[in-house]
């Protein structure tokens, strides 16, 4: 029995109807841009196995340091304990974020890391006596499955089997110059009911890559704290380059209340999630009452072998090269976009960084479930190429060890395909 029979036999894979499915490609080795199916056929990964590989795979300097970690310390306890591993990633990554984060939170995932955040901004208004419940998010947001992550995320074909056991969220849509005055308004009738907002910067990635000016998000941020209420980015996506800075919120002069990180936070080598916070959000849980305590934990709370992963990350992502390497990748997206921009097969092309979206004019509204999805993602797969499209809407998110070569052959294939579908 092969690979594929064997994993049909036991494994129920992510967001896949199990019934239908094209059989799951096995992989058994992957190096830079490249993963190796178990028939010996290469595919360039462009979208980084879930936008979480940022330099490649199987990456000599992350994979000596999860080793050197191993046979040192593999996991202790976090409560009540503490490690030098997790002390440094700490210091480092405070280093690199906004000046007013002040302390680092560990868990274990995206979804992890804004439950946390949710956690955080509820209960230091509770720990205050002060009644704010209610969280402004964005129309077609996406945080995470987890029950508190799934709320704060536009209802959608994702939660409707879970939509009547979601606490109420104030959904908004995302600003710009024609409603920024409006979306103000609405904060403003609600405010003494806000604990937090809640925001993916710049890019809205699940929801199709929807991008928006930090002009607007600053505008909407200074509003929040003139009304007290607190602020979460959630750079679980857009974090270390993305959007062609460290973090989104670099293009914007307002600094979030709590940061939410993830996938490149370990250069996708290991599960491990981080909610940041102000001082001021710290502050509000120190008390000789223990019920002010911030209840939540995870057994596997800044494990050693993921924090060495994140640290060794670091260090890659801080080098010259990567960031030369970013703005290669920025400058490659943007000329590929100008040619062909006027293409009539394509509705918009939207970039931002490291990030460019196409999407496909269907002759109806945008659809995670469009027909066309399925035929690009084959096409592709055919042609070597992991592009995993959101509906019609077709987006390149790669490593930044992909390569010139590798790029111009992507950008054909998609010329290609604008020509067949």
């Amino acid at each position: 029995m092969g690979l594929v029979e064997r994993d049909l036999a036991v494994i129920w894979h992510p967001y896949t109807q199990m019934q239908t499915a094209l059989p799951h490609i096995p992989i058994v080795k992957g190096e830079g841009s490249l993963l190796f199916a178990e028939d010996g056929k290469t595919y360039i990964d462009a979208v980084s196995s879930w936008w979480v590989n940022i330099h490649g795979h199987s990456h000599p300097h992350i994979a000596k340091k999860i080793y050197e970690q191993a046979l040192q310390l593999e996991h202790v306890i976090f409560a009540g304990f503490t490690h030098p591993i997790a002390v440094e990633l700490a210091e480092r990554l405070l280093a690199i974020i906004p000046q007013n984060q002040k302390k680092v939170f560990y868990s274990d995932n995206g979804s992890t890391a804004i439950e946390v955040a949710i956690k955080m901004c509820l209960q230091y208004w509770n720990n205050q006596g002060i009644q704010r419940t209610k969280i402004v998010a964005f129309n077609n947001a996406y945080h995470g499955d987890t029950f508190g992550a799934m709320a704060v995320s536009g209802r959608s074909a994702f939660t409707k089997a879970f939509d009547d056991l979601l606490f109420d969220v104030e959904f908004i849509d995302l600003p710009n110059a024609d409603n920024i005055d409006q979306l103000k308004t609405q904060i403003s009738h609600i405010k003494s009911e806000l604990a937090c907002f809640i925001f993916e910067p710049l890019i809205q990635g699940s929801g199709g890559m929807l991008m928006y000016e930090a002009k607007y998000l600053d505008e909407l941020m200074a509003h929040c704290r003139a009304e007290q209420v607190l602020t979460i980015a959630d750079e679980v996506m857009t974090g270390f380059g993305r959007t062609g800075k460290r973090f989104a919120c670099d293009h914007l002069q307002q600094q979030p209340d709590i940061m939410c990180f993830s996938k490149g936070l370990t250069g996708g080598t290991m599960a491990l999630g981080v909610t940041t916070c102000t001082q001021q959000i710290y502050n509000a849980f120190l008390s000789d009452d223990k019920l002010k305590t911030l209840f939540h934990g995870h057994s596997f709370t800044a494990n050693p072998i993921a924090c060495a992963a994140a640290s060794a990350s670091m260090d890659l992502f801080l080098q010259p090269e990567t960031i030369a390497n970013i703005e290669r990748i920025e400058a490659r997206h943007k000329t590929f976009g100008a040619k062909i921009a006027s293409h009539p097969k394509l509705k918009e092309i939207r970039q931002t960084g490291t990030i460019i979206a196409m999407e496909w004019e269907t002759g109806s509204n945008t659809s995670y479930f469009s027909g066309l999805r399925d035929k690009l993602y084959t096409y592709f797969l055919d042609a070597g190429i992991i592009l995993r499209p959101l509906g019609n809407i077709l987006y390149i998110l790669p490593p930044y060890c992909i390569t010139d070569s590798q790029l111009s052959y992507i950008y054909s294939k998609i010329e290609e395909a604008l020509e067949i579908f």
